[in-house]
């Protein structure tokens, strides 16, 4: 006789280790899914195209979440274009093919809004992909994450496979990464505003004039959609995505200055000193929000408030300050 477990998707989670890949292993755990196949680096190199077709060949999940990829903020995106873009380029191409040649039912790949052209239509929509060039400090990033799209969708129109994109906004959350070097501008922004407290420090200096626009979705907020999205029967996923435009935005359709933002951070970590903006630095994208009526009209919102996610992440910074890269 067939138990729960026997009945439950064999579900493999691609970079479970990373912010991302962490939070999908939570919402998994907590809707009951009990057969989560997971890979630390040491153990399968994602670039490593045999290695990946050996553990596929092995494993047999019916289901898969790419969410393994190298990420970085402005500086290291800027800084190492060719390794953003080929090991990217390699660990989706690996794992995509795998899957189809190993039968995976269903896969959903993650990518980022970057994708979209530097000056898109603002809130960008899902057609925007492709109508103009994109932001120079990112693009190979970018490209990385526009090849896994249409790899998808090639795959889909050759093959008849069920793989979905979904592009999230600008994320934070527990497990994000805190190295000022390669860290997203709000996690950098609690590293700098905490160590400026301890120090004492009369300011703070941040990168660029602190106008452009950023929209921020909790990592638990993004699991949830990943989630949401993946247990949509194919003839709703189809109702709002096209063959050739199959991604769909996740974000909450509400952005905030860059120093909006740092003034909030500086509120959440008791840091009373001046904020100083240094507009040598890169802005990036003047603005970047995401039109996410698409998703809204499958059924999912955002839940988590920007203040409530920024003081959930800096009590998650606080208690493990130990273990996390500094």
């Amino acid at each position: 006789m067939l138990n729960a477990q026997d009945l439950s998707p064999s579900i493999y989670i691609a970079g479970h280790r990373g912010m991302v890949g962490a939070a999908l292993v939570r919402a998994l755990e907590r809707a009951g899914h009990t057969h989560l196949i997971t890979r630390t680096h040491a153990e399968l190199d994602l670039t490593d195209q045999t290695a990946v077709e050996t553990f596929f060949a092995d494993q047999r999940p019916t289901q898969v979440y790419l969410a393994a990829a190298k990420v970085g903020g402005i500086h290291a995106n800027d800084t190492y274009p060719a390794e953003f873009l080929y090991q990217n380029l390699l660990i989706e191409a690996n794992i995509l093919h795998a899957a189809w040649r190993h039968g995976v039912e269903r896969l959903l790949f993650l990518g980022s809004s970057c994708i979209y052209p530097r000056l898109a239509p603002q809130p960008m929509p899902e057609t925007a992909l492709l109508t103009g060039p994109l932001e120079p400090t990112n693009e190979a990033y970018a490209i990385a994450k526009i090849a896994g799209i249409k790899l998808c969708e090639s795959y889909n129109r050759q093959y008849g496979t069920d793989f979905r994109s979904v592009m999230p906004t600008n994320l934070y959350g527990p497990g994000d990464n805190f190295d000022l070097a390669n860290s997203h501008v709000l996690p950098a922004l609690i590293r700098k505003f905490h160590q400026a407290k301890l120090d004492g420090a009369p300011s703070v200096t941040v990168w660029g004039s602190g106008t452009p626009r950023r929209e921020f979705l909790h990592v638990d907020d993004m699991a949830a959609a990943c989630l949401h999205v993946m247990d949509l029967d194919p003839d709703t996923w189809r109702t709002q995505v096209d063959p050739r435009c199959s991604h769909l935005n996740v974000g909450t359709g509400v952005d905030v200055t860059i120093a909006e933002l740092a003034h909030q951070v500086a509120d959440v970590v008791g840091f009373e000193g001046q904020l100083v903006f240094d507009p040598s630095k890169p802005d990036g994208t003047p603005r970047k929000l995401l039109d996410v009526s698409r998703l809204r009209e499958l059924g999912w919102s955002a839940a988590i408030d920007l203040a409530d996610g920024i003081r959930h992440t800096y009590h998650w910074f606080l208690e493990h300050q130990g273990q996390i890269r500094l």
